[in-house]
């Protein structure tokens, strides 16, 4: 402890008297902060060579416990000083830019910033990893401009899915259409996948908005042919939870392939499948008891 102590004064004592006096200087603590290899704010333990070169313990196991400034080993030196220091500190959220006007004891800055509700949203498109992140506006043209996304304006929806081999489950196409109305956007998904040993169809619908909103919002979904058909109804999912999450959630319409086989008609060897749907927005009424349908746009 006495050793950890030493070189924490040592490497901060000219940087803190320059916060606390006239001299001018481009240092902040904030910068002091900044891991020099991931550029993230460093949280403790906060780790440090025998020259005073600060990292954060993530990066201290990249880095093969070589100093990436000096390369001198790095050893088990904890920076208490600046960790001290950090713990001071009130800082604004990360996502100030986009709105968040919350400020935060230092410490409880990163948990804030995990669940901030204006943080950016995940490309909701499920067909491959992408990693574009940004706000609604940003994601819809991402979807329509690079994903090739259809886009609707209404409530309504008649989506048809047609596949020649029902038998080919495991490469089936993930299909998404985006629907504009009352002022959202909503992702209809369309999939085939194994439930267990079962191939089945599923739809279901995404709001890119926030979870607090979804509430807002019903839909339903319906399919069926040779006198039959199939139901669901519910609230949509916020794009912040995963795709697959929702999927693994069965929070959707599914369809077992020989229910999808019977709808398509009596040869069964092409699927034909017609979902249709419609989204509502609920209102409160004056009891707070009853939501009432709204199907105004």
């Amino acid at each position: 402890m006495l050793e950890e102590d030493e070189h924490s004064h040592n490497q901060f004592s000219s940087s803190i008297s320059k916060l606390h006096c006239n001299i001018p200087t481009t240092t902040s603590v904030h910068d002091l902060l900044e891991c020099p290899v991931c550029t993230n704010s460093m949280y403790p333990p906060i780790h440090q060579c025998h020259n005073g070169h600060t990292l954060c313990s993530t990066c201290k196991t990249r880095v093969h416990n070589r100093c990436p400034t000096c390369r001198q080993e790095l050893g088990d030196i904890r920076c208490l000083a600046l960790e001290k220091i950090a713990e001071s500190l009130e800082l604004p959220c990360r996502y100030i830019s986009l709105g968040c006007p919350e400020i935060f004891p230092y410490y409880s800055k990163l948990k804030h910033e995990a669940i901030c509700n204006f943080r950016p949203y995940n490309c909701p498109y499920a067909g491959s990893d992408c990693s574009a992140v940004g706000d609604i506006p940003y994601l819809v043209a991402h979807l329509r401009d690079d994903h090739r996304v259809d886009m609707h304006s209404g409530c309504t929806f008649n989506h048809r899915y047609v596949k020649s081999n029902p038998m080919e489950v495991e490469n089936a196409t993930w299909m998404l259409t985006v629907f504009h109305c009352f002022g959202q956007y909503f992702c209809l998904h369309f999939e085939a996948f194994q439930l267990g040993m079962s191939p089945v169809y599923m739809a279901f619908l995404r709001f890119m908005g926030d979870e607090r909103e979804t509430q807002n919002y019903c839909y339903s979904l319906e399919v069926g042919g040779n006198g039959r058909k199939l139901t669901f109804e519910g609230s949509p999912r916020s794009i912040r939870d995963s795709h697959k999450k929702v999927r693994d959630s069965h929070d959707g319409l599914i369809i077992y392939r020989n229910m999808a086989l019977f709808f398509s008609g009596v040869d069964k060897k092409e699927l034909k499948l017609r979902v249709t749907g419609r989204i509502w927005k609920e209102q409160q009424n004056p009891d707070g008891e009853v939501c009432i349908p709204n199907m105004y746009t």
